[in-house]
């Protein structure tokens, strides 16, 4: 039995490092590019036999992590990655030749890789998002080479039913995650993510992920989607008024070819919970009496980003007694909105600067009268508090008479993608 599981203990390592050493081989330049087709790239027994071999397991770099810190300098960071003092000003030369030094970051990884016998034979440096610079060591001299990542968007289809959080509810569903997020965007002026979603409600979400090197990142682009809310759908659709619907400056539509877009969102806080309604007779928590309410409360954490429900002007930001650090917002059409109870206001936010709608303006706090993290929003209309909750907000302008007809074309060829369409890879490029 210990003879079994020691060998499979060793074809596991060694397999393990196989995939490392073709992985360090796929970032170093080569003379030529390479394609490797599905069917070129199967594994075959005598693929595995090659993995099994203790004299190719002699061939593979290791990779060794290390960590970006604050403040790092390159030189330092190749100190780090076990560059000889000697050979520091060269290597540092060939990197910066490729790589800005001032955009290292930190937290970012970086590694070096080892080989058992000729000890460093090269750095790796990832940038974010965009591709990894190979520094390699031949007999004590370097050279570099920026290999930006080959980006794909692959068009997925996700459907589900609204159960828990709506996160849960997406991965569940086969989606990734932080589809939720995009997805409150495109509702934002239509659904408050704080107290309209219902267990029970369904969703159908057509969009774009996009994968570095084949490794899913996030999601490059809503096209459509569908939510059911209660007894009403949602619907919206991705349409450029430069005519064509994956270019341009794409905004969001509903069947009708009217847009989405109003002048408020329906909440400053993307996720969070109500904690307080408007009310006109409130005991107060502290002051222990009955009084107006004019806003409504969310829980949130402390230095949750709080947003700008309408494009403005600050009309103040600063301390107003029992509201603590306050923001007000002056909006067109005798609007006016409020954000109570703040840590801190967000960089440019003073008297008389321009803000858009969605603009980060402040952080969730319990400064003022409070009684836990929280921020309080409220609305005024033409001088007298409304509900917030209650707000009809104005649509932006539609879409001109000439436009509709190929935004209808595009509504109808997602409409039918949304009612079955099939993994399919999109769009590839460098």
């Amino acid at each position: 039995m210990r003879t079994e599981q020691l060998g499979r203990w060793a074809a596991g390592l060694l397999s393990a490092a196989l995939a490392i050493f073709l992985g360090w081989l796929a970032i170093r330049p080569a003379a030529t590019p390479i394609e490797v087709s599905a069917a070129s790239g199967s594994v075959t027994d005598d693929d595995l036999a090659f993995a099994l071999d203790p004299e190719a397991l002699d061939q593979v770099p290791f990779p060794l992590e290390h960590v970006i810190r604050r403040g790092d300098t390159l030189d330092g960071v190749l100190r780090r990655a076990g560059v000889p003092e000697a050979e520091l000003h060269q290597a540092s030369a060939a990197v910066s030749e490729v790589l800005d030094p001032r955009k290292l970051r930190a937290r970012e990884a970086f590694y070096s890789m080892v080989h058992r016998d000729e000890g460093l034979v090269g750095v790796t440096l990832p940038r974010r998002g965009q591709g990894v610079v190979v520094a390699e060591r031949n007999g004590g001299d370097w050279t570099s080479r920026y290999r930006p990542y080959r980006r794909s968007h692959i068009r997925r289809l996700v459907s589900g039913e609204l159960r828990g959080a709506l996160e849960t509810s997406i991965h569940r569903a086969g989606g990734p995650a932080n589809l939720a997020d995009s997805m409150a965007r495109v509702l934002q002026w239509d659904l408050d993510f704080n107290r309209d979603l219902r267990v029970g409600d369904r969703f159908e979400i057509l969009f774009d992920e996009l994968r570095l090197d084949g490794q899913i990142q996030g999601v490059a682009a809503v096209h459509a989607l569908r939510y059911r809310n209660r007894d009403r759908w949602l619907e919206a659709y991705s349409f450029s008024e430069e005519g064509s619907g994956d270019g341009g400056s794409n905004r969001y539509y509903d069947a009708d070819g009217q847009p989405l877009r109003r002048q408020f969102l329906r909440s400053p806080l993307p996720y969070s919970r109500v904690t307080s309604r408007f009310s006109l007779s409130r005991f107060h928590p502290i002051l222990k009496r009955r009084m107006p309410h004019y806003g409504v409360d969310y829980g949130a954490p402390v230095g949750t980003p709080v947003r700008a429900t309408a494009d403005g002007t600050v009309l103040s930001a600063g301390a107003r007694g029992g509201g603590g650090r306050t923001v007000r917002l002056r909006h067109p059409n005798g609007y006016l909105t409020a954000y109570l109870h703040l840590s801190g206001y967000a960089q440019g936010i003073r008297s008389g600067a321009r803000v858009d709608q969605g603009q980060v303006i402040g952080y969730v706090g319990s400064s003022g009268l409070s009684t836990g993290p929280h921020l309080d929003y409220r609305v005024q209309r033409n001088g007298r508090w409304i509900n917030p909750a209650n707000l009809v907000s104005e649509p932006v302008p539609p879409l001109g008479d000439a436009l509709l007809p190929a935004f209808f074309e595009r509504r109808d060829i997602l409409r039918h993608e949304l009612r079955g369409a099939s993994d399919t890879a999109v769009r590839l490029g460098p």
